[in-house]
C-alpha cells in the first residue's frame, strides 16, 4: 500500500488514523495574508468613520447658509434652480439662503416664478449682487428687490428695467402703455412689500434708471454694500426680517459657514445653452460642420453639426434673438459652400465673411419687455469665430483651386483635354454652351464665334480656364 500524500499524512502525536486535511504551506500563508489585509482594511474604515463622526459635530457647531450662484440669463432652468434651492434650504432648517446674483435679465415667466418664491419663502432670503463688475439688470432688479435683504458688491449696478421693443425703441401705442403700466405696478408692489424706495423702483421701469451700488444704498433701494461673504455675514447678522406668514425672524449668523449649492449637471448644461456666446458658437460651428458634410459625406460631421445647430437654437429660445442677424450668419455659411461650386475667385468667400461678421454683430437685440436680457456676442468670441470662418473659407478656396489644377492620366474621367479631342454639343453654343467630352460636361465656346447647334460633333481647340474652345468637326456628321 503506497504512502499518503504530504497534505494527508497523520499528525505527530495525534490519534491513530487521524489525517491532516488542508492546503500546502504556501497556500496557507496566502490565506493568512488575505485575512490580515481584510482586517487592516476594516480597521482603516472604522478609523475614518470615527474621524468623520468627530468632525461632523465641529462643522454643525455653527449654522450653515446655502449659497445659490445665479449667474447668466434668467430662464426656466434658472428659476427651477432657485426655487428648488430655497425649498431645500428651508427643509434643511437653514437660518437663511443667499442668492449670489449677476444677470443681464431674462424671461418674464421665469422672473415671476423667482419673485413669487422669494416673497413666499419660509426662511430669510438674501440677494447679494456680486462679484465686482456684476449687475442686477432688468429682471435682476425685480429679483433683488424681492429678497428680504439685498446687498451689492462695490463696482456693481442695478436697474434699467424700462420696457422696449425688439429694435431697442420705446413700445408705442396701447401695447406699450399696457406693458409699462404692468411692469410699474409689479415692481411697486414688490418694493412696498419689502419696504424699499418705491419711487426709485418705479423709475427703473418708467425712466430706465440704473444706479451703482453706493447710490442704490443711499436711495434705500438695497440694504448695504458687502465686498466679501464675510462682510455679507456681518451685515446681515442680527437683522430682523418678515418671512411668509408674517412671522418675524432675527438672523443669527454668528459663526455661520457658507455652503455652495450648485445646479445639478443637467440643469447646468441646459443653463449653459442660454449663454449668448455659447449659443452663437454652437450654431456657427454646427453650420460649418453641416457644410463639410455636404461636400465630404462622412456622417460624423453631419450628426455633430445637426446636434450643435439644434442646441444653438435651444439657447436662442431664451435670448432676444434678431432674426435678421441669424439669417446673415446663415447666409455667410451658405456663401462659403457656394465658393466650392461657383468660380468667383474668392468673392463669395469674402462676402461670406462680411455676412458672418454683420450677422454676429446684430445677432441679439434689445429685449421687448422689462425683464429681457441685454446681451450681445462678446468681442473676443466675434474675433475668434470670424477668423475661424475666414480660415474655413480660405481652405475651401485653396482646395478648390488645387483640385481644378489637378491633371489625371489619359483615358480617365477628369483627365486633361488635349487638342482635337472629340465631343458632342449638349447645350447650343451661342455664344456659350456646353459639350460632353472625355466623360464630363464642360462649358464651351466656339473658337470662331459662330453658333453651334445641339447634337453637333465638335473637337477641342484649346482651354480657356474652365471653358473649352471648340470648333465643328468637319469629318463627322451631327448626331
Amino acid at each position: 500500500m503506497g504512502s499518503l500524500p504530504a497534505a494527508s499524512r497523520p499528525l505527530r502525536g495525534s490519534a491513530p488514523g487521524a489525517v491532516r486535511l488542508g492546503y500546502g504551506c504556501r497556500e496557507v500563508r496566502v490565506v493568512r495574508l488575505s485575512r490580515r489585509l481584510l482586517a487592516a482594511g476594516l480597521t482603516l474604515v472604522g478609523v475614518l468613520s470615527i474621524a468623520v463622526g468627530l468632525a461632523s459635530p465641529a462643522r454643525a457647531a455653527g449654522p450653515v447658509v446655502p449659497v445659490l450662484s445665479a449667474t447668466g440669463v434668467v430662464d426656466s432652468v434658472f428659476a427651477a434652480y432657485l426655487k428648488d434651492g430655497i425649498a431645500q434650504a428651508a427643509g434643511d432648517g437653514a437660518p437663511a439662503v443667499v442668492i449670489q446674483l449677476d444677470t443681464p435679465g431674462g424671461s418674464l415667466d421665469a422672473t415671476s416664478e423667482i419673485v413669487s418664491a422669494l416673497l413666499e419663502a419660509p426662511i430669510p432670503t438674501i440677494v447679494w449682487v456680486a462679484p465686482a463688475g456684476g449687475r442686477a439688470a432688468s429682471a435682476g432688479t425685480f429679483i433683488t428687490l424681492a429678497a428680504n435683504l439685498a446687498y451689492m458688491a462695490p463696482g456693481t449696478n442695478i436697474g434699467a428695467a424700462s420696457p422696449v421693443d425688439s429694435s431697442g425703441q420705446d413700445i408705442g401705442g396701447t401695447l406699450g402703455l399696457k406693458v409699462k403700466n404692468d411692469a410699474m405696478a409689479n415692481i411697486r408692489s414688490i418694493a412696498e412689500a419689502r419696504g424699499r424706495n418705491v419711487n426709485w423702483a418705479v423709475s427703473t421701469v418708467a425712466s430706465a434708471v440704473s444706479s451703482p451700488a453706493s447710490e442704490a444704498v443711499a436711495l434705500h433701494a438695497v440694504d448695504g454694500i458687502a465686498a466679501t461673504r464675510d462682510d455679507l455675514r456681518a451685515a446681515a447678522n442680527g437683522r430682523v426680517v418678515t418671512v411668509a406668514g408674517g412671522q418675524q425672524v432675527t438672523l443669527d449668523l454668528s459663526g455661520a459657514t457658507f455652503d455652495e449649492l450648485g445646479m445639478n449637471p443637467f440643469q447646468g448644461f441646459l443653463h449653459l445653452l442660454s449663454d449668448p456666446n455659447i449659443a452663437f458658437l454652437l450654431f456657427s460651428l454646427g453650420g460649418l460642420a453641416l457644410l463639410l458634410e455636404l461636400f465630404h459625406p462622412n456622417f460624423v460631421s453631419g450628426i455633430v453639426g445637426a446636434i450643435a445647430v439644434i442646441l444653438g437654437l435651444v439657447g436662442f429660445g431664451s435670448l432676444p434673438l434678431n432674426a435678421a442677424g441669424l439669417l446673415l450668419v446663415g447666409l455667410g455659411i451658405v456663401l462659403f459652400g457656394l465658393e466650392i461650386a461657383v468660380t468667383s475667385h474668392g468673392l463669395l468667400g469674402a462676402g461670406g465673411v462680411v455676412c458672418f461678421v454683420l450677422g454676429a454683430s446684430t445677432l441679439y437685440t434689445r429685449p421687448g419687455d422689462p425683464f429681457g436680457p441685454a446681451v450681445s456676442v462678446a468681442l473676443p468670441m466675434l474675433v475668434v469665430m470670424t477668423a475661424t470662418a475666414a480660415a474655413f473659407s480660405g481652405l475651401i478656396m485653396f482646395t478648390t483651386i488645387r483640385t481644378r489644377r489637378m491633371v489625371t492620366g489619359p483615358g480617365l474621367v477628369g483627365g486633361a483635354l488635349e487638342p482635337r479631342t472629340p465631343g458632342i454639343v449638349r447645350r447650343p453654343i451661342d455664344p456659350l454652351g456646353s459639350i460632353s467630352v472625355g466623360g464630363e460636361e464642360w462649358s464651351a465656346r466656339a473658337a470662331d464665334g459662330h453658333p453651334i447647334g445641339r447634337g453637333e460633333r465638335v473637337k477641342v481647340v484649346a482651354l480657356d480656364g474652365l471653358t473649352v474652345l471648340v470648333e465643328r468637326d468637319s469629318q463627322s456628321s451631327p448626331v
